[in-house]
C-alpha cells in the first residue's frame, strides 16, 4: 500500500471518529455496557475490563480491513 494512500485513510478516520464523537455521542454509548465488560468500583478504585465490548470492536476493524485491502 502506497504511504500516501495509507495516510488519506488514517486521516479520514480520524475526522470521521472526531464528528461521531461530537455530534453523534449515541452512536459510541453501548461501549463498555455490554454483557462480559467487567466494571468492579469500590470507594477508592476502579477497575474497568471491557472484554466483549473490544472483541466487538476487533471484529468490525477486521471486517473493514479485509473489505479494505481486498483485491
Amino acid at each position: 500500500m502506497d504511504i500516501g494512500k495509507l495516510l488519506i485513510t488514517l486521516g479520514l478516520g480520524i475526522i470521521l471518529l472526531g464528528l461521531i464523537v461530537k455530534y453523534a455521542p449515541w452512536l459510541i454509548n453501548w461501549f463498555g455496557k455490554l454483557p462480559g465488560d467487567i466494571n468492579i468500583q469500590n470507594p477508592n478504585s476502579r477497575i474497568f475490563v471491557p472484554i466483549t465490548s473490544m472483541i466487538v470492536v476487533s471484529v468490525l476493524l477486521t471486517l473493514l480491513a479485509n473489505f479494505w485491502l481486498r483485491k
